[in-house]
């Protein structure tokens, strides 16, 4: 007897005997890449005949038995399979179900369905639909739009970073930028220089919306699929109203190839490029030794958590000039002076917040947090030590040139990247989009209330509040008898009992204790360490049972190895009676 057939609307989770034809409109890998880019799925998207996309997903045990029939386009009778829930986060389509091939699943290709299959499907999303996305990580919608301007930083040969930015005007006239990453954005490179003509529209899918510095950025993700012109009917559509009204477009392929290398430059002869040549946005990579840094500039400062601006800091609040809010939510956000010189002369260069967190992987509200004194707020305080010890170091490093750059009121440089990497663990990916004055930082930073004491400003958890005389600064413990092993290194500390990695005291150091400076305590002499020394092993202590991200991204910033990262537990590593209460439970730190 036939199976029965049945629509996507038609299916409910559990498993599926009946038959549903769809089309096959696109397909990709998922991969793993804490795993080195393991193998894990292949994600499908179908569509049926009442035009409702479906994501269908092919384990990589079960992939084999299917790769050679994957073909986007191709229609197929598909029975045999699970169905179940898609997750929260990242959604594909609209549907809150998928499908899962299983040992039973049939995939036969199809030439002559029952009724006509739609050849293309996409969740268009306008400006405002796309903002009230971002930052979210719940959808992956597609957009369409006008290509204005292409730039990117891909060599040849390629190195192991690049990243192509592409500007779009969406139907309502707003802009938007396009971000792709690594080797995405060298296959997009190869592929419009490749083109005869300049295109004048993209289709792209699955993007993922993110609002950094008051505006709208659109990162790609592994399931991005790119089609120009009239490679799709809504592309088609769009172009053909394009050409009718002679727009003009700017040339994108000339562009794209202007931006196509990244040129080494000494620091002389990039302040006579400032002065000779024609005002331009273009980047330069530059390798130079720190000689000073600007202390009287600060190293931080509140910006606004909507335009990125700094905000102004009254007796109760903080204002933004920009948005007109009396009433602003500020996020702290590094800004850094230094003086870096080479053998041809010396330029002042501005470090902001997304490449210091990338380079120390601690962020601006952690930071101050470990320099946290009573009365006294974060922007006027002292200069971390991982920023002082910068001085005396040599970097190669990326430079932004700006139309900025070539005015009278031309003072300093900004610094977008590190090209070296400087072998600390990394931390949570940082969107660093090059920006010439203050709107550089991550959208992830820490909201913060203006407070008269700087300890508790700077993080969104009353738990993490200064206590006592305690310093968060890594602490060198000296093994006790009975305790032998490598020297462990302690983060945080308030009455911590002998922990059993150790056999130590945590002492409480206040923040006027020296770096290199030794003070007894009771179970022996500890030394405090340079923040921004690697370390062997890191024990890690919170104070309060709750997920203190500063202490953590401090901890696995130090640690050489993820095995050399401790979470002291009170069961393994505490002595009975003696041991802490107040303790973070190591299950919440599996998959670190």
């Amino acid at each position: 007897m036939a199976m029965a057939k049945v629509f996507f609307s038609d299916l409910k989770a559990g498993r599926c005997s009946s038959v549903v034809e769809a089309r096959l409109l696109r397909y990709w890998e998922a991969r793993n890449v804490k795993r080195g880019g393991e193998l894990m799925w292949m994600d499908l998207l179908m569509v049926n005949v009442n035009s409702t996309v479906m994501q269908v997903t092919i384990s990589a045990g079960r992939l084999p038995q299917f790769l050679e029939q994957l073909h986007a386009g191709t229609m197929f009778s598909v029975s045999g399979f699970d169905v179940s829930r898609c997750a929260q986060n990242f959604r594909l389509t609209d549907s809150s179900l998928m499908i899962r091939f299983n040992e039973s699943t049939s995939f036969q290709e199809l030439t002559e369905p029952v009724s006509p299959l739609p050849e293309e499907a996409f969740r268009f999303r306008n400006h405002s639909e796309l903002i009230g996305l971002a930052n979210t990580n719940t959808q992956l919608p597609d957009i369409i739009g006008e290509i204005l301007s292409v730039k990117s930083t891909v060599c040849d040969p390629p190195e192991e970073k690049n990243r192509v930015m592409v500007t779009l005007k969406l139907d309502s006239d707003e802009t938007v930028t396009l971000s792709f990453f690594d080797s995405q954005a060298v296959a997009f490179h190869i592929q419009l220089e490749a083109m005869r003509v300049n295109p004048k529209v993209m289709v792209v899918t699955s993007i993922n919306p993110k609002i950094v510095g008051g505006r709208l950025f659109l990162n790609a993700t592994s399931g991005t699929h790119v089609y120009f012109d009239k490679k799709t009917g809504a592309g088609a559509a769009l172009f053909y109203r394009l050409a009718a009204r002679d727009t003009g477009l700017p040339s994108a392929a000339p562009l794209l190839n202007s931006y196509a290398k990244v040129e080494n430059m000494t620091i002389a002869d990039l302040n006579s490029f400032i002065v000779s040549a024609a005002s331009q946005e273009i980047d330069f990579l530059c390798t130079g030794r720190v000689v000073r840094i600007d202390t009287d500039k600060g190293w931080c400062y509140v910006a606004c958590s909507k335009c990125s601006k700094k905000l102004q800091r009254t007796e109760s609040a903080f204002t933004c000039g920009v948005c007109n809010n009396p009433q602003a939510v500020g996020a702290l956000r590094y800004r850094v002076e230094m003086a870096i010189s080479d053998d041809t002369a010396e330029g002042t260069f501005v470090w902001f917040d997304g490449v210091l967190t990338k380079l120390h992987s601690i962020r601006a509200s952690e930071a101050a947090q470990m320099l946290a004194e009573d009365g006294v707020n974060p922007e006027d305080a002292r200069l971390p030590p991982f920023i002082a010890d910068m001085e005396g170091k040599t970097y190669t490093f990326q430079v932004r040139v700006t139309a900025f750059n070539f005015t009278e009121h031309h003072k300093t440089f900004t610094i977008t990247r590190i090209a070296e990497d400087h072998g600390r663990l990394p931390v949570d990916d940082v969107v660093n989009n090059g920006d010439d004055d203050d709107d550089d930082g991550d959208d992830a930073s820490p909201n913060i209330e203006p407070s008269s004491a700087a300890g508790d400003q700077g993080g969104t958890s009353k738990a993490r509040k200064k206590t006592g005389a305690g310093s968060n600064l890594p602490l060198r413990l000296t093994p006790t008898p009975g305790h032998p092993g490598p020297p462990c290194y302690f983060w945080g500390g308030n009455d911590v009992a002998a922990a059993g990695l150790e056999g130590c005291l945590g002492p409480g150091l206040g923040p006027s204790v020296n770096r290199g400076e030794e003070k007894k305590t009771g179970a022996g002499a500890s030394k405090v360490m340079c923040q921004g020394q690697s370390l062997n092993q890191v024990a890690l202590y919170l104070p309060r049972p709750v997920f203190t991200h500063g202490q953590l991204y401090v901890a696995m910033s130090r640690v050489t190895t993820p095995n050399g990262l401790r979470i002291l537990d009170e069961t393994s590593d505490m002595n009975g009676e003696d041991g802490v209460t107040n303790i973070v439970c190591k299950e919440i730190f599996k998959d670190v």
